[in-house]
């Protein structure tokens, strides 16, 4: 059997979230325990809890929600490769040579991999208008990412959003890359059929190629 590897994080009141976002909660309204007829749960959750995708509309009101969101992006042919940048904009150089040749969906692991669901990250990598460019001039159609978003941590005007945007390119953010080895996979993402809002969940997997 193929090993499948799951690059999501744990959705759970510990999870950490974007600071000043609402935490994951839920509430039971009917419990088997009670002698109702089903464990029935309400989920309260933001719309980048955890392993998430970004729709286009979390950075440009005209644009697609979740639900009009190119789902081919999110299934097939993806490569991992790892950066030792700890902080700051990831630009080509930054990755081993070769690497982002032929590239459709790129997942970058970093050491945020490493933090514990609860914990969030001081510092990480986020992506540069640099390196978009380089991957959208080469075909690319998803760039994933371990780290919370794809651009700095204060940034207000989102250049990397907006790059990922002009070139159709959709992405992943908080994925858990951590004892998944470098390589070639078939990935499987799909953010949930969600109308009017700005992102989901996803179960993300990966199964290797070979």
């Amino acid at each position: 059997m193929n090993t499948l590897y799951d690059i999501s994080r744990t959705v759970a009141p510990s999870l950490h979230v974007w600071p000043g976002d609402i935490p994951f909660t839920y509430q039971h309204m009917m419990r088997l325990s009670d002698g109702a007829s089903v464990n029935l749960t309400t989920l309260t959750l933001s719309a980048h809890a955890g392993t998430h995708a970004d729709a286009y509309y979390h950075f440009a009101d005209d644009a697609a929600h979740p639900a009009g969101m190119p789902l081919a992006a999110y299934i097939g042919p993806a490569r991992v490769v790892t950066v030792t940048l700890r902080d700051g904009p990831l630009r080509p150089q930054h990755f081993p040579p070769g690497s982002l040749n032929g590239v459709e969906r790129l997942l970058i692991h970093s050491h945020v991999s490493d933090l514990d669901d609860s914990a969030w990250p001081d510092a990480y990598p986020y992506l540069s208008v640099e390196l978009v460019e380089r991957l959208a001039a080469g075909g690319a159609r998803l760039i994933g990412l371990d780290s919370p978003s794809v651009d700095a941590f204060n940034s207000a005007d989102l250049p990397c959003h907006q790059a990922l945007l002009r070139h159709g390119i959709v992405n992943l953010e908080g994925l858990l890359l951590r004892g998944v080895p470098d390589g070639d996979y078939d990935l499987a993402a799909l953010p949930l059929k969600l109308d009017g809002v700005c992102g989901s969940p996803v179960r993300a997997v990966l199964r290797p190629l070979a």
